[in-house]
This record gives structure tokens, sequence and C-alpha cells, in this order.
């Protein structure tokens, strides 16, 4: 995606700029994007990962740990520091599987699954946040996860 520097008074190679980075674009977004989060996300108390974490939970209680890195891309070093911290605010408990013991299984407590209450304005005001209508959002997301699967396809 590297522009060409219609330059040709130079024998020298063009430099790299940075606002013709598709890597840039997609770095500043996403800091942009866990900015509108992390302010949304205080009242919940949650950091953007921790928020992940409880969404892939949401939509399915009783995870290994592996299960969720899988569905977030994270290893379980990233993951168990902040799962210990979730269960410390009392929205999780771990506990070893009982068909093996080498797993350990996440579930919600009470207060885990009322939260899923609270949370679900975060969408809508992420999305008036984004000044994007619905159907301009989701042409993006599968645009970025095709993306995001030809570069893992790439490794």
């Amino acid at each position: 995606m590297q522009a060409m520097d219609t330059n040709k008074t130079s024998s020298a190679p063009a430099v790299p700029r940075l606002d013709n980075q598709l890597c840039f674009a997609l770095y500043s977004t996403g800091l942009a994007m866990n900015k509108v989060y992390r302010k949304l996300l205080r009242e919940l108390d949650l950091t953007y990962p921790q928020y992940l974490v409880m969404m892939v939970l949401w939509e399915q209680d009783q995870l290994t740990v592996s299960d969720i890195g899988a569905r977030l891309f994270l290893d379980s070093a990233t993951l168990t520091p902040l799962l210990k911290r979730l269960e410390a605010a009392g929205l999780v408990s771990r506990s070893r599987s009982a068909s093996d013991e080498r797993q350990v299984v996440i579930a919600l407590s009470d207060a885990g699954r009322k939260m899923s209450v609270k949370a679900a304005a975060v969408q809508d005001q992420v999305l008036c946040a984004a000044a994007c209508s619905p159907d301009e959002l989701g042409v993006l997301k599968r645009q970025l996860e095709g993306l995001r699967t030809k570069l893992a396809d790439s490794d």
C-alpha cells in the first residue's frame, strides 16, 4: 500500500511515508477505539481486554482459559493475570476442570452475569461515537476480519 514518490529528481529510493501505511491506519484507529471504550468502560470498572473476556463469557459461560484465548487471539500467559483480576473483582470464578485438571474453567459469577445488562449500552454508544451506520460498520468489520484471516494464513 506504499505510494510511489513522484519526485524524480533524486535517484534515492522513496522513503516510506507514515500516512501511506495501512499498519499505521489500523494502529491509530485501534488507539482511538480503545480511547472511546476506556471512557465507556470506566463506569463498569473494566479494562478493554477484561470487557472482551466478559463478552466471550456472556456468549457462553464456563469456558476453559484456552477456549477464551482462542476466541480472543490471546495466550494463557496474557489471560491468566487478567482473569485473576476479574476473579478478585467478583465477576468470575476459576476452577480446575473435573475431566482434565490441567484445564482451568472460567465461569461467570452472579455479579458478572448481571453486568451484561449494564454493558449492553456500550455498543450503542460506540456506534454513536463512530458516526457510521450499522451497515457501514458491518462492511468494515467484515473487511477487517478478511484481512486478519489473510494475514494469519500468511504465517
